[in-house]
């Protein structure tokens, strides 16, 4: 069987519905699909319910949520199921107007009720794709993707929500089968919650990984994986074949192809993952699996973390790399703060880590809490952060073995003016990585994309 998830883009018009149509009814019919809200439809609906809780006109703006709805059950659903699919899509447009009356009327947008809103995209566009599709079975994920809370986020508890997937999904001879992805509901309290952006993709993992599907295809806009993003780099190509590590390695550090979880359920039981383009199903798309094509493409990509910072810890302590390491790591982890990048150290000793600036208060607060001790009695001279940073990555399976290639990337850079202020120490066989001033980004990527490609 195959898993199948359509963004945003794919179910977003009436054109890309008859594609998606195309495509599932062309499947055996043990298919689950797994679909986000309507192209754009989240921001959306974000969007109107900060007018609402501003006290603009919410409106008109739901009028036209409703309004596209309409129009694509209208023209697609079929005609035996377009009574009940109004009927459900329209009490989720009822629910979505007194939710935003609310608001208004207290002019505030609690985060719960934030998340209430935006689990209403997927909730009406999963029973109107399961209306166009010909045989189509709807199912609700808020019944079997279930959450926990980790530190101010909400994660997916895997061993219930596998075994609820599992029930759910028992007899699935007779699909293909719909459900929404991204929405999910906490396993305690039952509220609505969700996987954040991109978590349709992470939903459509968890299922096939649960059912041990023979594939897990991600249906978007573009023809796969390519060496650097198309729209900095013109001739930036699209490979046919790219391992687990590299794709996970390429996701975390800004390509934005897939949602970065998703690809840890599915590598876990080896299940491999195509990137196809809903617009062009004809396209051979790229292929992860847990192998690569190393001997074609060293270098399998270059992209970019933008609005990242360079934390520096400075003093005595930095001699003892294991024990701030350790102690740095443990402090950021406990605040739910990731570090991109480890610095290799420099001449006067520094401990230097890339983290996003979205994190900088947090990673601020609870390292001070933690060298406390040290920096009263100097064993820590201070933690300083370096703001308006970007990590440029390098990424292909064994390419630190290639030989020189980190001074190969540093020649590329420097001839241009460019001096990288970190270099990732050499604890990953799969990425380089530097980090360089905002302004340079665009520059340092077709430098180093020309260098390889």
């Amino acid at each position: 069987m195959n898993v199948l998830k359509f963004g945003g883009t794919s179910v977003g018009t009436v054109e890309s519905l008859k594609n998606v149509r195309s495509i599932v009814e062309a499947l055996p019919s043990d298919t689950v699909v797994v679909v986000s809200a309507l192209g754009g439809l989240t921001d959306k609906l974000i969007a109107t319910a900060r007018l609402a809780a501003d006290g603009g006109d919410w409106r008109s703006e739901a009028d036209a949520i409703a309004d596209r709805h309409f129009v694509i059950i209208e023209e697609l659903v079929r005609q035996e199921r377009k009574e009940a699919t109004l009927s459900v899509v329209g009490a989720l447009l009822d629910e979505l107007r007194r939710t935003y009356e609310g608001v208004s009327l207290i002019g505030d947008l609690p985060s719960k009720t934030l998340d209430v809103i935006v689990s209403l995209g997927e909730r009406m566009s999963a029973p109107i794709v399961a209306g166009i599709i010909r045989n189509g079975h709807l199912h609700n994920s808020l019944e079997f993707i279930k959450t926990e809370k980790w530190f101010d986020k909400n994660i997916a508890d895997a061993a219930l929500t596998r075994q609820l997937i599992i029930d759910e999904f028992s007899d699935i001879d007779d699909g293909p089968h719909i459900t929404g992805g991204f929405i999910s509901q906490d396993r305690d309290s039952g509220e609505i919650t969700n996987l954040g952006r991109g978590g349709s993709d992470y939903t459509a993992a968890l299922i096939a990984a649960a059912l041990d599907a023979d594939m897990l295809d991600i249906w978007t806009d573009v023809d796969g994986f390519m060496t650097a993003d198309p729209r900095i780099i013109k001739d930036a190509r699209v490979l046919p074949a790219m391992s687990f590590i590299e794709s996970m390695e390429l996701c975390t550090f800004g390509a934005k192809v897939i949602y970065p979880p998703t690809i840890y359920p599915v590598f876990h039981k080896n299940i491999p993952i195509r990137i196809l383009n809903t617009f062009n199903p004809e396209a051979p798309g790229t292929l992860i699996s847990d192998t690569s094509c190393a001997d074609e493409y060293p270098v399998k990509g270059v992209t970019a973390i933008r609005n990242s910072c360079l934390v520096r810890m400075s003093g005595h302590l930095t001699e003892n790399v294991a024990r701030i390491n350790t102690r740095a790591y443990n402090a950021l982890a406990r605040n739910g703060v990731s570090v991109f990048l480890l610095a290799q150290p420099g001449e006067n000793h520094e401990f230097s880590f890339a983290i996003a600036m979205a994190d900088r208060q947090a990673a601020s607060r609870a390292l001070n809490e933690e060298f406390a001790p040290e920096l009263i009695d100097g064993a820590l001279d201070g933690i300083s952060f370096e703001d308006n940073l970007s990590i440029i990555a390098v990424v292909g399976e064994g390419i630190k073995r290639l030989k020189g290639i980190d001074g190969r990337i540093l020649n590329t850079l420097q001839r241009l003016g460019i001096n990288p202020l970190a270099c990732s120490e050499g604890h990953s066989d799969t990425t380089s990585s530097f980090v360089v001033d905002e302004k340079d980004t665009v520059e340092s990527i077709k430098a180093i994309h020309g260098l390889f490609f």
